[in-house]
C-alpha cells in the first residue's frame, strides 16, 4: 500500500497542477478502502498509458481494484479496494 500511495502522490505532484491532495483509508467489509483525491485540473485517464497503469498493475498483484473519476477541470478521485481478511 505504501508504494501505491507513494506512486499516486507522485503522479499528482507531477501531472495534476493540484494545490492539495488527501489520502483517506478505512477498513470495511473485509476490504481496505483508499480514496486519494486532489484539487487539480483533472483529465487523468487510465487508458492513456499514464502513471495510473502502474497503480493498476500493483493492485492486480493484490487482487484489488481501482476506479478513477477525473473530469476535465477536476477534481480527481482514485478509489481503491483491496481484500483484507483478518483471522
Amino acid at each position: 500500500m505504501y508504494y501505491l500511495i507513494n506512486e499516486a502522490m507522485t503522479n499528482i505532484a507531477r501531472h495534476s497542477g493540484a494545490r492539495s491532495a488527501k489520502v483517506h483509508g478505512r477498513y470495511h467489509c473485509d476490504m481496505l478502502v483508499l480514496e486519494i483525491t486532489d484539487d487539480g485540473h483533472g483529465g487523468a485517464d487510465p487508458a492513456a498509458g499514464t502513471g495510473l497503469t502502474g497503480l493498476a498493475d500493483r493492485l492486480i498483484a493484490l487482487d484489488g481494484r481501482m476506479r478513477v473519476s477525473s473530469p476535465t477541470g477536476g477534481p480527481t478521485l482514485l478509489h481503491v479496494e483491496i481484500p483484507c481478511h483478518f483471522a
